[in-house]
């Protein structure tokens, strides 16, 4: 797998959980961040991530990349349209893009909350599915953060990826770190994503003093680094 590959499969990871007892209130705060791809400790690229209020109860999620290396080059984008309803995240509209070296690709995923039904066009083919709770390829970076904001530890994952697959994965919290970023220091905590059958090993930490944001996000297959991001800027809007 090339290094271009490595990174951009880590920084497009997902993990999600939606779901807060009515006795939690989460809130969200519109926000950009920017961080700065690496590998080895080597920059190949940047990332950004957007939570901009559209309306009423309505938001949208926009997150950014683009790494290059040598003769290779890799830009995608991800955008949620999603409600906060009923103390939950609840995914509407998700739309994936990537160009750059080798195949372009674009995925399209509507969820309908009336029919319990996701349809996903992919390209120029369209499949539904069954809507059992999953959420979308990146929610989680917003989900998640209210998880750790209510002193959740294990988490379930259910949500459809930018392939247009269903899947599952567990999060569970593993320990409290003070981190050296672009950024500056900051105390965080770190999760570790758990997956069945795979050699993939990834971290991420979120800090409490940022409310609880994405600040890093590292990566490793069969004890080699794939990738790891770090926050450089970040704004309340």
């Amino acid at each position: 797998m090339s290094k271009i590959k490595a990174v951009l499969l880590m920084i497009g990871l997902t993990f999600v959980q939606t779901g807060f007892s009515q006795a939690e209130t989460p809130s969200l705060t519109p926000f950009k961040a920017e961080y700065t791809a690496y590998r080895w400790g080597d920059a190949l690229g940047t990332a950004s991530m957007e939570l901009e209020w559209l309306a009423g109860n309505q938001y949208s999620l926009l997150y950014q990349s683009k790494v290059s290396k040598f003769f290779l080059s890799d830009k995608r984008t991800e955008h949620s349209i999603f409600y906060l309803q009923d103390n939950q995240l609840v995914p509407k509209e998700y739309h994936y893009s990537r160009s750059g070296t080798g195949s372009d690709k674009q995925l399209d995923v509507t969820f309908n909350e009336n029919q319990k039904r996701i349809q996903i066009k992919e390209d120029n083919d369209i499949s539904t599915l069954p809507w059992r709770g999953e959420t979308d390829n990146q929610l989680y970076r917003i989900a998640l953060p209210l998880q750790l904001s209510v002193n959740k530890t294990q988490m379930n994952v259910s949500f459809i990826n930018y392939r247009g697959e269903q899947k599952q994965y567990q999060i569970r919290v593993e320990d409290q770190e003070q981190i050296d970023l672009p950024f500056g220091e900051l105390n965080s905590i770190k999760v570790k994503i758990v997956r069945q059958n795979s050699s993939r090993e990834t971290y991420a930490w979120f800090a409490p003093e940022l409310d609880y944001l994405l600040v890093r996000l590292q990566q490793f297959k069969d004890g080699e680094e794939q990738g790891d991001i770090k926050l450089t800027t970040f704004v309340q809007k």
